[in-house]
């Protein structure tokens, strides 16, 4: 049979507890240690990808200036620049004929009480809206207000703007004739 006994005049100390933190620390170190370091090499990764990017699209918008520099002089050129007010005359025309009357109309027709009537219409297209002068006439004062709110809560039109009222008419026997600026919304 044997027996273990320590004769020493120091006693066995055991480093176990100690070495087995510092081991597990040193494993947790590492770890933080190997996940930062695919942080950075990740985010260097995106940087790089993004420098790229950003040159791509600064040399796309450098090639994009000077090819709005070129059109820029050819359309500053004056035989160019005649064709560009020719154009715009045109496409000015074609917008002014593209007018829907019929959609303006049942629009007026909405809002109309009775005993109003219209008298003159003058669409112009200026800035791209639709100014519209409307004369009308109202054979009541009860009529013309009701008009009037109307128009003010329209969808169809906004800005409303009462320019005049005249007296009574000698030809339609009209109360009242009211002239009024609005934008049509509906162009």
């Amino acid at each position: 049979m044997n027996v273990r006994l320590n004769l020493a005049t120091k006693p066995l100390e055991s480093h176990r507890r100690f070495l087995a933190g510092a081991g597990l620390l040193a494993l947790l170190g590492g770890i933080v240690f190997l996940a930062m370091g695919w942080h950075v090499y990740s985010t260097l990764r995106a940087q790089e990808a993004l420098r790229r990017k950003e040159q791509e699209n600064n040399h796309r918008a450098a090639l994009l200036q000077s090819r709005r520099r070129e059109l820029d002089e050819f359309f500053a050129r004056p035989e160019n620049a005649k064709l560009k007010e020719r154009a715009n005359f045109v496409n000015g025309i074609i917008d002014e004929r593209s007018f829907d009357w019929t959609q303006m109309f049942m629009d007026l027709e909405k809002i109309m009480p009775v005993g109003v009537h219209v008298v003159k219409i003058q669409p112009q297209l200026e800035k791209g809206h639709m100014f519209v002068k409307l004369t009308v006439g109202a054979t009541t004062d009860e009529s013309k207000i009701k008009f009037l709110h109307a128009m003010e809560n329209s969808s169809a039109f906004s800005n409303v703007e009462l320019v005049s009222i005249h007296g009574a008419s000698q030809t339609g026997g009209d109360l009242a004739t009211l002239e009024l600026n609005a934008i049509y919304a509906r162009s």
